[in-house]
């Protein structure tokens, strides 16, 4: 693959890291940021401090505040923002993006309201979805930016797309599988966020492993339910995406869905913890679109239902316990037959 211009748009820990992992490969990376003062530290010192200490970027990476500046003769483009801004800045970014031009979403969430995969929300905006690929997995960007090994799932209706993207993002140290299953790929990005956060409550309340483990496993059957309901492959759950992105987020220091959790069972709320943190939870977010989804196709998400009363409800901490406790327990993977 001959070198190309790549337009990243996002300037947050996994956007930065995406950023070096492509321009690794030889490739110039223009990154949008709606903040000016990231983008004026990337283009001065090659940092981005707020988000990734200790991480030079390479030489050929560049920032902007510009949307048309950063899509400009852009090969490809990848969106890397939170879930909640990515239909605004996809609608800023619309003007500037040829009908051809293959677009990356690296974002993990279910729109509220509209109950959209976030490589949906791109497509509303930007139009033409074949071109438009996601990619998932356990990938914390702490790691990624020093060359640790990891591994990612791209889904895309497109092979010819899917395998760009590969080719782009492919490493001896990133490892990246192709699928085809987009809703199964993107609602388990979306979801094991949800269960992070409770893994995090739950270690912040002074359960022990085999509650993380069970949370984790009965997580993974709750998912699996939606994605079915939602005509994805239930094997998905089972892959990076699923069962991999899953235990990385719901064990890991890196973890901000983790973090959280255990410092909401500490008595902070989310205001102040992303206040504090300055990075959205994602997980929060997702407890009350992924509710609004459930609902909307009658699937029992219990895990989910809890989080968003516990977060956006009068519910307490012994209230959740007590009610899921009360769960006459049933077939381990019932739901994924209708």
């Amino acid at each position: 693959m001959s070198n190309m211009r790549i337009a990243l748009i996002g300037t947050g820990s996994w956007g930065t890291a995406m950023a070096g992992l492509v321009a690794s490969h030889g490739h110039e990376v223009v990154m949008w940021s709606y903040d000016p003062e990231p983008a004026a530290e990337i283009n001065e010192h090659h940092t981005n401090s707020c988000y990734l200490k200790d991480y030079v970027l390479p030489d050929s990476v560049s920032a902007t505040s510009s949307h048309r500046a950063a899509l400009d003769g852009a090969d490809a483009a990848i969106f890397a923002v939170p879930s909640s801004f990515l239909r605004g800045v996809a609608r800023d970014c619309s003007p500037y993006i040829a009908d051809d031009l293959p677009i990356l979403c690296l974002a993990k969430g279910i729109e509220l309201g509209t109950g959209l995969l976030m490589s949906d929300v791109i497509a509303g905006e930007v139009g033409h979805p074949e071109r438009i690929a996601a990619l998932s997995g356990p990938n914390h960007a702490e790691e990624i930016c020093h060359g640790a090994l990891s591994a990612s799932t791209i889904a895309c209706e497109s092979t010819e797309v899917g395998e760009f993207f590969k080719s782009l993002t492919l490493s001896s140290t990133f490892r990246v599988y192709l699928s085809s299953d987009m809703v199964g790929v993107e609602l388990c990005g979306a979801m094991k966020n949800v269960m992070a956060i409770i893994c995090g409550i739950a270690a912040g309340s002074g359960m022990g492993d085999n509650a993380l483990a069970m949370i984790m496993t009965r997580g993974l059957a709750e998912i699996s339910r939606l994605v079915h309901a939602c005509g994805g492959e239930a094997m998905t759950c089972m892959g990076l995406a699923g069962m991999g992105d899953l235990i990385v987020t719901c064990t890991s220091r890196h973890s901000r869905n983790r973090t959280f959790g255990e410092a909401f069972a500490r008595g902070e709320s989310l205001d102040e913890y992303q206040a504090r943190r300055r990075m959205v939870v994602e997980g929060a977010a997702a407890a009350k679109s992924v509710s609004e989804l459930a609902r909307a196709k009658g699937v029992d998400v219990p895990f989910t239902f809890a989080l968003e009363q516990l977060l956006y409800g009068d519910l307490t901490l012994e209230g959740a316990l007590e009610a899921l406790l009360k769960r006459t327990p049933s077939e381990e993977f019932y739901g994924l037959d209708e």
